[in-house]
Parts: C-alpha cells; sequence; structure tokens
C-alpha cells in the first residue's frame, strides 16, 4: 500500500486539520534511510488505523519542511490538533518506531 504523498499547498488541510493524529514522514528520493523505512510505515497505516500516516517530499515541498525545523531526513512527526507532539528522527526499525508511538497506535497482539 503505497503511502499518500502531501505538499505545502495541502499540508494544512491534510495533516493539521485531521481529525486523527497523523504520522508525516519527510523524505527525498536521494535518501537511502528513508527508503529503508518506508516498509514499515506502510505496513503500520495498513495495520492502525487510528493514525494516518502520509510522506512529504522535502524536495518538492521545502516550506512546511523549514517551517517544522526537518534538519536531517528521516524524520517523522506526528501531528496532532494542528500541533507536532512527537518526532522521531533517523531510520529504525518497525518495532522501534511502534515503541515510539505508543499512545497513538494500539499495542501489537502478543
Amino acid at each position: 500500500m503505497a503511502l499518500k504523498s502531501v505538499t505545502d499547498a495541502n499540508f494544512e488541510e491534510e495533516v493539521l486539520k485531521s481529525d486523527k493524529p497523523v504520522l508525516v514522514d519527510f523524505w527525498a528520493e536521494w535518501c537511502g534511510p528513508c527508503r529503508q523505512i518506508a516498509p514499515s510505515l506502510e505496513a503500520i497505516a495498513a495495520e492502525h488505523g487510528e493514525i494516518e500516516v502520509v510522506k512529504l517530499n522535502i524536495d518538492q515541498n521545502p516550506g512546511t519542511a523549514a517551517k517544522y525545523g526537518v534538519m536531517s531526513i528521516p524524520t517523522l512527526n506526528v501531528y496532532q490538533g494542528g500541533e507536532v507532539v512527537k518526532t522521531i528522527v533517523g531510520a529504525k526499525p518497525k518495532a522501534a518506531i511502534l515503541r515510539d508511538l505508543e499512545g497513538f497506535v494500539e499495542a501489537p497482539k502478543a
């Protein structure tokens, strides 16, 4: 399942005004670690409907990345109620990302 892309133009509508938490993957085509975590993020999106997962290409949409101080990628920001409530920087395994998202996603069933 490919993740939905957001842009500078629709970021407010798609992310800041969302009724549920939104995980934004700030990424770029040339970023190897970004490509590494993409399958994990797609799996999280498929398994956890309680959080929306979207991608924002920082090369094509530099305004939003600059506004939120994204200095290195991949950066994952969780937005809730129009605010950044969690920031995860760097490539991590799916299990580590899920641990970081505790409180936003249900714990995996053992």
